[in-house]
């Protein structure tokens, strides 16, 4: 692969990483409030975590963002979106394979939904969710490389 083009497609995968971490947290966190990122009954860790959380996911779509720009500013920047998107899956992929196999399972700090009938389904879900995407990017990344 071209410098140009793997430098998208590592921008699109730190920022794959930040957009999925900012809908974790928007989502699961804030609006459905099914879990923190750490379950305890100290609401002040809860929230302490949350915000910890929320300041790794905004500094990851900042470095993707700072390196397309300094990899623009370099001319070493590819075009292609079906690499850049191909990047953002894996990225937002990966994110949901790591975190839910240390978090949910490895460290067991919290659940998907832990306060469901059957977590497990939650958890499982969250990993193919995750596996799907890494998929499926790598599967747009593979239609352009091979064109």
């Amino acid at each position: 692969m071209k410098k140009e083009n793997k430098n998208l497609f590592i921008s699109g995968v730190i920022l794959g990483l930040g957009l999925l971490g900012a809908i974790d947290g928007i989502v699961f966190h804030q609006q459905l409030q099914w879990h923190h990122m750490v379950l305890s009954p100290n609401i002040k860790l809860e929230i302490f975590t949350d915000g910890l959380f929320t300041a790794l996911f905004s500094a990851k779509l900042i470095w993707g963002g700072v390196k397309i720009f300094q990899d623009a500013r370099q001319n070493e920047l590819g075009t292609s979106w079906k690499i850049f998107v191909g990047g953002i899956l894996v990225g937002g992929g990966s994110f949901n394979l790591v975190e839910g196999i240390i978090d949910h399972h490895i460290l067991q700090v919290h659940r998907v939904k832990p306060l469901a009938e059957n977590p497990l389904i939650y958890d499982l879900a969250f990993l193919a969710i995750g596996l799907l995407l890494v998929l499926l990017g790598l599967m747009i990344k593979r239609l352009e490389t091979n064109a």
